[in-house]
């Protein structure tokens, strides 16, 4: 301590030295000490520092003065708050002095501690006490108005303060302001500029009381409009806050507009020019508030687009033609000279409009069919523009509107799409001759920044409708090959318009091309010589896509080729052979190489062989090896059956090798490369060759990653196919492997597929060790050894599941052996001594089996059947209900009837039937379903107001599907039911609509979408679990079909909404004992409905009024413990989603979130509670750090005082920062979802 006291006292003696350098030298070393975060000053150290570095502040020299201002910085934290006090003190005092150096050293000094003070949220007072007094001294200095450049200083700090700690001068708001307003009128326009500025941080902390203050203040002023000038700056204002704000001005929007609506009429650009920057921030911060006024702004930016009063378009059509013989060179100086009005500034209004119209553009997708009509004509005669930055806005525009326009690529199928919105790609499509009309001369202008919006454009134009500037292709390709070739053009140039090309030849059909190969090829493969990598790598991109055009392998085609291998081989081989380039252009040369040979390589000639090696060289290197495996892979599948034999023998081991490296693409690609091999090179490879690879492949069949699991396998299944001999030697550690995974509980889809084609591949090899009865045997081992008739399950339920489907599969590909196999299943399921995993097995057996072939032969397996319905095990009687549903869909004549007799006279076993019965329908094809229907239709009838509801449900899902059989009858009968007969009767038809919605398309959907309707009407029925099955419909149609319920959604939505809140009379009273118990029948329901509002989401939320949302999931956040965890999900769904709307609630959405982090179980509380509270408060967290993610959400003083109350409790904090690793551990911003 005495050592650093000691060390600073030298460093303050030599600050006083006349020597310049030495004071210099002096202050910085005190920085470097301050800097530390060990110093600890004494008070008499801290009193010298202090008064040693204002008086530095002053000194002569201006390098010393700059680096004692940043001394303040570090000092600020290290010494005690009354010597920060003096330092403010005397830096506002000096800000006020005469010289004007102190006075600007003096401010940056204030900023510098402004910046270091520690925010209020630490909970120091030091900060509020200091903010207050720099307050006081400022608006003083602001007030006086002798000085501007005082006065400019001063309103830069404010800013800087209040933007950083506007909360803490609460109490200085009202004086803050009172300071402010008059600026707004001041002579210089710089400080009302600040002004501004100043007034955009302050309404973002200020209370509502201060922000009327100031709307009404403005408002009136707009109102007297007593100077244009002064009219123009407080437009700027309204602006500014709604730009910082916005979610504040909405409710006084309905006043503001009209004013700034008649101020655009009055004559003067720049007032026009703030009107429109005005409008652009309230249609971006206030959607809601804007719509009424939405076409009136429109229509004012569609006027003031074209307003250019200083220049004369019309004649232009006809000039063109002579401007371009006459003088192609003064062209540009002409004009010039000629329209150089410099106090022209309408274009400034015109850029003004077109970024309004952006912002109408991207944020109403609602209004696309009318922007069709009015905006995008008028857009594109604008194209023509001639002010540079002016044009790059209208393209903007333009390109936000195709943006809209994009059909949204989601998890829906695109089939859901329904009409409704082609109607906008239509009326594109019918403007496409206009685009290119009024763009194709400009490619060839001179301005490059012209040209890059252009093809800017043009790429969107061609990924949102491929195929439609097909017929446009011979106006574009002169443009594209002039900014290609053109020596002028930048970098960044040739990259925007081999992107568009590249997007042009992906979008549009080879034969459009053919014509144009011979003006395009040589300056694309200029581009690939081109030294800067950027440039090379998307030409190779480019080339790769070309060649696939030039010849089209997949269809027939009369353009020659072979004229242009020369021009395209010389300039790739040199790329693919340099090995000093960059990663990326290394990479694309290899996969354009690839393409060469898939699509030329039978005109290769003699390069072939020598470029082949190149690749064999390339998979040495790890850098490049998994780009050449994908280009192996395609060569080897090309249909020119490319002679790979010279590579084979020295590629096989290494792609083998690949086998066991721990890069999982790598291990996949490699897969499909040896996949393609074996089938397309079977004569080349040698059986030693194959046996090297066979042994890695063992070790890629596991359950811990299916994928590789399942492609390894088809390669084998390949193998097994082509090469019987070398699989029978490595059969027994293959086979191993995949009889664990059959035994799996997480095999199947795919992977199963794969090993059901293996299993019937190797059964057909013929090879002892490999045999039917082996591999039977082998599958039904465990099941077999699990011992006494009394145990129940070995093996999870599906691996029963997966082995009946194997066995399934190697009895229908050895036909001779099948019924023996049947046979013994019978016999063992009448046997006593079986235990229940052998009958469970059995029934499922003869489930697949009977499934498609006619088990007539089998006279007792119906009575075994129905006697297993009585065993004691669940497991055995829910697998022959199965069983019989699945042997009577094998032979509908027989079992049919019989069930549906048994359904109506055997009351106990009925659940069951009705399961089998469920089976039945779902296997069978719909023409062999015909004769049965109406016995089946009645049948089910009879049990549809059955009391038990999973009877209900079963028979409701049997109605739905059986509807699929003959939708246009069954359909109406269904909604004759509605009205009919009691609440259960009704839910059951409803739950039946439900299981006639999939995420396929169907026949039924035109049908359903005409009446889908009235089932939803059934959410306002008077019966409560009605209603939970119709919300269960209506959840189930916005998640796979959204196009069917999208029109309905004002209609069902009140309904809905009604649906969420909490039900007094539902909620009772239950005595348990000594104890009381609250019970709420309602809360089903209002699950159901909140689950509706969370998929909507997802799939309408641009139907819906997003503010009414926000009022049903506020109630939500309040509510039982399920439906809280499912709001904090929507909630953090939603600051992705609508960041906005979620900014103006935020201070009533932060209420219940701040309840639910600092609530304390009671002390004795079960185990469960606690975890119960945990989990909600770790989900209330997760919804808390997505609200963080919201730009400007730190504003927000609410969730500033919520953030410090996290900061400050430990409990809190630790559960924060968790939440932030989880969500940094996911990849996306989407990982939300995942909770």
């Amino acid at each position: 301590m005495a050592s650093v006291s000691y060390h600073i006292s030298s460093l303050l003696e030599k600050m006083t030295s006349t020597d310049k350098d030495f004071r210099f030298m002096a202050t910085n070393d005190l920085m470097m000490e301050l800097q530390k975060d060990s110093i600890k000053l004494d008070e008499d150290s801290e009193k010298k520092v202090v008064k040693m570095l204002l008086k530095l502040l002053e000194d002569k020299n201006g390098e010393v003065q700059n680096l004692a201002v940043k001394c303040l910085g570090p000092l600020v934290g290290k010494v005690k708050e009354y010597q920060v006090e003096t330092i403010v003190d005397t830096l506002c005092t000096n800000m006020l002095s005469d010289k004007e150096q102190l006075r600007d050293i003096s401010s940056i000094g204030l900023k510098t501690v402004i910046s270091e003070l520690p925010p209020a949220a630490t909970g120091s007072t030091m900060t509020a006490n200091v903010c207050k007094k720099i307050t006081a001294q400022l608006t003083g200095a602001i007030g006086k108005q002798e000085d501007v450049s005082v006065q400019l200083e001063a309103l830069d700090i404010l800013s800087d303060m209040l933007s950083r700690l506007g909360g803490t001068l609460y109490s200085f708001h009202s004086s803050i302001l009172t300071c402010l307003l008059p600026q707004l009128t001041s002579p210089r326009l710089a400080v009302r500029k600040r002004a501004i500025i100043a007034l955009g941080h302050l309404v973002l902390t200020c209370s509502s009381n201060i922000f009327s203050e100031l709307t009404e203040h403005l408002l009136a002023e707009l109102k007297r409009n007593e100077s244009t000038s002064t009219t123009r700056t407080y437009i700027q204002c309204v602006a500014g806050i709604s730009r910082q704000a916005g979610h504040r001005i909405g409710e006084h929007l309905e006043k503001i507009i009209p004013l700034i609506v008649q101020y655009c009429n009055v004559d003067d650009d720049e007032l026009r020019e703030y009107c429109f920057q005005a409008f652009e921030s309230f249609v971006r911060r206030c959607p809601k508030e804007m719509d009424p006024h939405i076409s009136s702004v429109m229509g004012l930016c569609l006027k003031y687009i074209t307003f250019d009063p200083n220049y004369n378009y019309d004649n232009e059509e006809e000039e063109e033609e002579m401007m371009e013989t006459e003088n192609g060179e003064d062209e540009e100086q002409e004009s010039d000279d000629e329209y150089s009005d410099d106090d022209d500034i309408s274009w400034k209004v015109r850029r003004a409009a077109a970024k309004c119209l952006e912002a109408i553009v991207s944020s109403r997708h609602d209004l696309l069919q009318d922007f069709y009509r009015t905006l995008s004509p008028a857009l594109i005669s604008r194209f023509k523009e001639r002010e540079e930055n002016v044009k790059a806005d209208i393209f903007n525009a333009y390109i936000s509107l195709l943006k809209q326009t994009l059909p949204t690529q989601s998890w829906l199928h695109s089939s859901d799409t329904s009409g409704k919105d082609d109607v906008p790609l239509t009326m594109l499509q019918n403007q496409v001759p206009n685009i290119i009309k009024a763009l194709h001369k400009q490619l060839k202008e001179k301005s490059i920044k012209s040209r890059q919006g252009c093809f800017s454009l043009l790429t969107e134009l061609a990924s949102v409708l491929p195929g439609c500037l097909a017929d446009h292709i011979p106006a574009l390709i002169p443009g594209i090959v002039f900014s290609l070739a053109d020596k002028s053009s930048s970098s960044n140039m040739r990259i925007d318009t081999l992107s568009f090309l590249h997007v042009l030849l992906c979008n549009h059909q080879p034969e459009v091309f053919h014509p144009h190969v011979k003006a395009l090829l040589p300056s694309v493969v200029t581009c690939i010589g081109d030294p800067f990598y950027k440039i090379t790598s998307e030409a190779l991109l480019v080339t790769q896509q070309l060649v696939k055009v030039i010849r089209p392998l997949d269809k027939p085609y009369t353009f020659d080729a072979k004229p242009y291998v020369k021009d395209l081989l010389p300039g790739t081989l040199k790329r693919l052979k340099a090995a000093d380039i960059d990663q990326e252009v290394k990479e694309r040369a290899i996969s354009c190489m690839g393409q060469i040979i898939y699509n030329l390589g039978d005109h290769l000639s003699t390069d072939l062989q020598p470029t082949l090696k190149i690749f064999l060289e390339r998979l040495k290197n790890e850098i490049t090896r998994l780009t050449t495996v994908k280009a192996l892979t395609l060569i080897a599948s090309s249909p020119l059956k490319i002679d790979l034999r010279p590579i084979l023998g020295e590629g096989l081991p290494i792609l083998a090798s690949f086998l066991r490296k721990n890069q999982r693409a790598l291990k996949l690609s490699t897969l499909n490369a040896l996949d393609i091999l074996v089938k397309n090179y079977s004569e080349s490879l040698k059986p030693a060759m194959i046996e090297a690879v066979l042994t890695e492949l063992p070790v890629l069949i596991t359950e811990n990653d299916m994928h590789v699991s399942q492609v390894t396998i088809m390669f084998l299944t390949t193998l097994a196919k082509v090469y019987p001999s070398c699989i029978s030697k490595i059969s027994g550690s293959v086979l191993a492997e995949i009889f664990q995974l059959v035994h799996s509980p997480l095999l199947q889809g795919g992977a199963l597929n794969a090993i059901i084609d293996f299993f019937q591949a190797l059964v057909l090899t013929k090879t002892a060790a490999m045999g039917y009865p082996e591999l039977m045997k082998q599958l039904t081992a465990p099941v077999y050894s699990s011992g006494s008739a009394g145990a129940s399950l070995t093996l999870h339920k599906q691996a029963y599941h997966s082995i009946a489907k194997c066995m399934a599969a190697l009895s229908s590909a050895c036909p001779k052996e099948a019924p023996a196999t049947v046979n013994q299943f019978v016999q063992d399921v009448k046997s006593p001594k079986s235990s229940p995993a052998v009958q469970v097995l059995a029934f499922l057996f003869l489930a697949e089996v009977g499934r498609t072939t006619n088990l007539s032969a089998q006279r007792e397996l119906r009575t075994v059947i129905l006697e297993a319905f009585s065993s004691p095990s669940e497991e055995v009687k829910s697998a022959a209900s199965y069983a019989l549903g699945n042997v009577s869909a094998g032979n509908l004549k027989e079992y049919l009837p019989f069930m549906l007799k048994e359904i109506g006279s055997q009351p106990k076993r009925q659940y069951l039937l009705l399961h089998s019965l469920k089976e039945v329908i779902s296997c069978s094809p719909a023409d062999s379903l015909t004769p049965y229907v109406e016995d089946i239709w009645a049948l089910l009838f009879k049990h549809c107001e059955c009391t038990e509801e999973g009877t209900r449900n079963v028979v409701a899902e049997c109605l739905g599907k059986l509807t699929l059989v003959n939708p246009a009858e069954l359909l109406p009968r269904l909604r004759k039911q509605l009205s009919a007969g009691s609440p259960h009767a009704r839910s059951t038809v409803v739950t039946a609509i439900k299981f006639t919605i999939t995420d396929q398309p169907q026949p039924i959907d035109a049908l359903l979408k005409g009446c889908i309707g009235d089932f939803l009407r059934t959410l306002q029925d008077p019966d409560l679990n009605v209603r939970r099955v119709a919300l269960a419909l209506f959840n189930s149609a916005a998640h796979n079909k959204p196009s069917l319920i999208r029109d309905l959604l004002s209609t069902v939505l009140p309904s809905l909404y009604n649906e969420t809140k909490v039900r007094r009379e539902l909620i009772r009273e239950v005595e348990m004992g000594p104890f009381k118990h609250t019970v709420d029948d309602g809360l089903d329901v209002r699950k159901a409905a909140f689950e509706c509002m969370y998929t909507l989401l997802e799939s309408c939320l641009n139907q819906l009024d997003i503010y009414d949302y926000l009022n049903h999931l506020e109630d939500g956040l309040k509510d039982h413990y399920d439906i809280r965890m499912l709001t904090f999900i929507m909630l953090a769904r939603l600051s992705v989603l609508c960041p906005n709307a979620v900014l103006q609630r935020l201070e009533r959405l932060i209420e219940p979130l701040r309840a639910t982090c600092s609530t304390k179980v009671k002390a004795g509380s079960v185990k469960q509670e606690f975890e119960k509270q945990d989990e909600l408060k770790r989900s209330a967290m997760r919804a808390v750090a997505a609200l963080l993610t919201i730009p400007e959400v730190e504003k927000s003083p609410a969730m500033a005082e919520f953030s410090s109350q996290i900061r400050s409790s430990p409990e809190m904090a630790s559960l924060f920062e968790s939440i932030q690793k989880d969500s940094a551990s996911l990849p996306t911003s989407e990982s939300m979802d995942m909770s």
